[in-house]
């Protein structure tokens, strides 16, 4: 599980759906919710959460997806195992695990300090803690 230290920017809601716009260091983050606490206005500091089997890794990205966060940031390092492999990604500072396949860690070709965009989908973010 991965934490993030941000502030709120931006809320959006409609019916009970909510997407909130965040700011981590120079990082636009968006969260997709059904439920928001009522104390999470603009401004709220916040620490948010994702897990690392919902980081997915591009290198070499270009065009258009709908991913809403995409992290550009350093693979600091990589633990590899049969199966699975876990890499920590940095940018400022924030940072964050991502848990991949073996073979995904190859097809990429990833090694340590490769540079790579993460990405989160806006469902797989949520508030940990208020701050």
């Amino acid at each position: 599980m991965s934490l993030i230290n941000a502030r709120v920017s931006a809320i959006e809601s409609e019916y009970i759906i909510h997407i909130v716009s965040f700011l981590s260091g120079t990082n636009a983050l968006k969260m997709m919710s059904l439920e928001l606490p009522a104390d999470i206005k603009i401004d709220t500091e916040v620490k948010l959460q994702v897990k690392a089997t919902s980081v997915a890794l591009a290198k070499n990205l270009s065009g258009t997806l709908s991913y809403s966060n995409q992290i550009k940031c350093q693979i600091e390092s990589i633990e590899e195992g049969k199966l699975l492999s876990s890499l920590i990604l940095t940018v400022d500072t924030l940072r964050l695990e991502s848990i991949i396949t073996t073979a995904s860690l190859k097809r990429l070709s990833l090694s340590q300090g490769d540079s790579v965009t993460a990405l989160i989908k806006s469902s797989d973010l949520s508030i940990a803690e208020v701050l």
